[in-house]
């Protein structure tokens, strides 16, 4: 008849009875001083170790040595005796949850090569499961879809947690490729010059001085370059002429160039601010007229000034004619023309003669086509 250790169990065996051995330890120890109370628990962990190696040799196979299997069952082990309650059911049943748990916590959390969340790995596990499933019922590969209607989640998360599988064993950068002696090494394959490095600097350049245009400017180069417009629609946007914008980019671009080529920036129009537009209305009074002379373009951004100053002068006293002197005007759109009707019909309610006089080729163009070449008369 075996030997039997104190707990009551057999020291040679073919199979525990770990049940048996479990509440042979707990009757033993309600009355066991400290000292015989661990020479119990020692007896029953080393009568139960066969069985956590047994445990641990089903995850062999995934990348880990067996040995390290075997102390993370053993710790396991020691969990489930140090916290069995007879009470609570069979102890077998009890130690497998314990060990299994403890074994697949190990994989999760320290076999991983590149940190993963902890809900990805657990799908990325079930969705390995389930293809392995479904490629059996179905005689081929399944597809994110039938995978993601089988977990109950959704594609995206399927794609997720398929790519994060890579995560658990990535390839070395220093794997060696090829089985010569002068073979290169993985991370060599990897990566390429950049080939637009060298224009960097350019861009930074190019950056800082786009802060230094007027915001009309920087909005139409905008448009035009990052939003690949047309000339005409950056026109009808702005509400000003398709040759407008033509002449605004132009400028705007020979400023960028030779701001480029030299080591401090030209001043913006030739010494005006960058916020500055260019257009200048000054009033004078010659005899019995008032002369408005109107200097730069005449757009959305400066009639608002032209009809401010044209309006003081229709109303000011005493005053029969308005010359409106546009020798220096090379551009008006059609908020231009509109502050031009307005003052036409002011001054016809003020029964003040108005005239225009120096309209270059171009505004006598848009002045004809907009019907005020026969009201406003030249002077």
């Amino acid at each position: 008849m075996p030997a039997r250790n104190q707990t009551g169990a057999p020291t040679e065996h073919v199979l525990e009875d770990l049940d048996a051995a479990a509440l042979a330890y707990a009757q033993r120890r309600a009355g066991a001083s400290p000292g015989e109370l661990s020479a119990l628990r020692e007896d029953l962990l080393r009568y139960c170790l066969p069985f956590a190696g047994r445990l641990a040799r089903r995850y062999r196979g995934r990348g880990e040595y067996l040995e390290d299997l075997e102390q993370v069952a053993r710790l396991g082990l020691v969990k489930a005796v140090d916290r069995y309650d007879p009470e609570r059911g069979s102890f077998t049943a009890y130690a497998v949850i314990t060990i299994s748990g403890e074994l697949k916590r190990h994989f999760r959390d320290r076999t991983w090569g590149v940190h993963v969340p902890r809900r990805v790995q657990d799908l990325s596990l079930e969705v390995g499961h389930a293809s392995m499933v479904l490629t059996s019922v179905l005689a081929r590969t399944p597809t994110h879809a039938e995978l993601a209607e089988r977990l109950g989640v959704s594609e995206d998360a399927v794609r997720e947690a398929i790519g994060s599988a890579a995560g658990y064993s990535p390839s070395s950068l220093n794997a060696p490729v090829g089985a010569a002696d002068g073979a290169i090494e993985f991370g060599d394959l990897i990566g390429g010059v950049d080939e637009e490095l060298e224009t960097l600097t350019d861009k930074l350049t190019v950056t800082d001085l786009l802060l230094r245009l007027p915001a009309r400017e920087r909005r139409m180069l905008a448009m035009r370059f990052y939003g690949n417009r047309t000339q005409a629609e950056i026109a009808t946007e702005l509400g000003i002429s398709q040759m407008h914008v033509s002449r605004l980019l132009s400028r705007a671009l020979g400023w960028l160039r030779e701001a480029m080529l030299s080591d401090v920036p030209p001043r913006w129009e030739a010494g005006e601010g960058p916020t500055h537009h260019g257009m200048q209305v000054s009033v004078s009074r010659e005899g019995g007229s008032l002369v408005v002379r109107v200097r730069g373009e005449v757009d959305r951004d400066t009639a608002e000034r032209l009809r401010i100053g044209l309006r003081h002068a229709v109303d000011a006293a005493g005053v029969a004619t308005v010359v409106v002197d546009l020798a220096g005007v090379p551009l008006v759109d059609a908020a231009g023309v509109a502050v031009l009707v307005d003052i036409v019909q002011l001054a016809a309610a003020k029964e003040v003669e108005i005239c225009v006089s120096g309209a270059q080729p171009y505004v006598a163009r848009i002045l004809a086509v907009s019907g005020l070449a026969g009201v406003l008369r030249r002077c």
